[in-house]
């Protein structure tokens, strides 16, 4: 099994990472729809990434189009995944990349303001994650993957709001993991979608480190992935 061929939503895809996972999986030959809110970093994506922003090819493998979309807005959202089951069909994988970082201040530095910018990423995952459900439980080999932080194992006041963000994500991913295997168990078939997650204390240097390991989901038993923390801090 490989990514080759299969249908990946980059959710939150105008960062670094998104760049570098586009970049990876149109090597690997996946087809990938980059999805973010500013036209015009997701138009770089495309160029950067090694596909012709004149002919991105819906369909085609080892390509990259885009989509602009709110991924906190639910409407959007079911927007969003119409588009891409009429444009390119079911898909096989999303990797959230919807997130940000404020803190400080200590414990009476968590504002509210901070909580709700950061609370963005997990109503984005929410958002994603239930419009593809379906496609994910329904494909041969439907892969989830979040970003964490290290600061879910260890926690401090000044990043309470992160963390706390993160966790939830966390146990959100947990959930849709536990959704896969049950499925399978109840069909009497072996798992073949995993949700996974991957930590880290920074992105910044494993961008290229994160894309190479999501494409290598693909390559593993879905029963051996699901529901596993992959930290990347020591990569």
């Amino acid at each position: 099994m490989s990514v080759a061929g299969k249908l990946v939503v980059i959710a939150g895809a105008t960062s670094a990472s998104g760049l570098a996972a586009a970049r990876e999986l149109r090597r690997a030959g996946a087809r990938v729809v980059a999805v973010g809110r500013d036209p015009a970093k997701l138009r770089r994506l495309v160029e950067e990434s090694g596909t012709d922003a004149a002919a991105p090819g819906a369909g085609r493998t080892g390509s990259v189009r885009t989509d602009v979309c709110d991924l906190t807005s639910e409407a959007e959202v079911a927007g969003f995944a119409g588009r891409v089951h009429e444009t390119d069909g079911p898909v096989d994988g999303i990797l959230h990349l919807v997130g940000g970082w404020r803190g400080g201040g200590g414990l009476a530095g968590q504002t509210d303001a901070d909580f709700r910018f950061l609370e963005r990423s997990l109503t984005a995952l929410r958002h994603v994650s239930r419009a593809f459900d379906a496609d994910l439980r329904a494909s041969e080999a439907g892969r989830l993957a979040v970003v964490s932080s290290t600061a879910v194992a260890r926690p401090l006041a000044g990043g309470a709001n992160y963390a706390a963000v993160k966790a939830a994500t966390e146990a959100w991913a947990r959930a849709v993991a536990q959704g896969f295997s049950k499925d399978a168990r109840d069909a009497g078939v072996p798992p073949a979608a995993a949700s996974v997650i991957f930590r880290v204390k920074s992105l910044a240097g494993l961008e290229d480190t994160l894309a190479r390991r999501f494409v290598d989901l693909w390559t593993a038993d879905a029963a051996d992935i699901n529901d596993t923390i992959v930290d990347l801090s020591g990569s």
